[in-house]
């Protein structure tokens, strides 16, 4: 899980084209916790998992790699 998740969330930022400072700000987490995650050096809570869906508009499933459909 964590590999697609870390590929996921990069991928997702860089589409929107932004920095890991302003979605770490958006879940009210440290912009070094969330480096943690695209490196897969730490995995989130549920409750920050579910912040970064709804801030991208996907499935939690998909993030997670359950499914291919976001």
């Amino acid at each position: 899980m964590r590999e697609i998740l870390s590929r996921r969330l990069k991928e997702l930022r860089k589409e929107k084209g932004l920095s890991q400072i302003q979605v770490a700000i958006y879940c009210d987490i440290t912009e070094k916790a969330y480096q943690n995650y695209e490196l897969m050096t730490r995995e989130p809570k549920l409750e920050i998992l579910i912040r970064i869906a709804d801030y991208y508009n996907v499935s939690l499933d998909w993030l997670t790699g359950r499914t291919d459909i976001r």
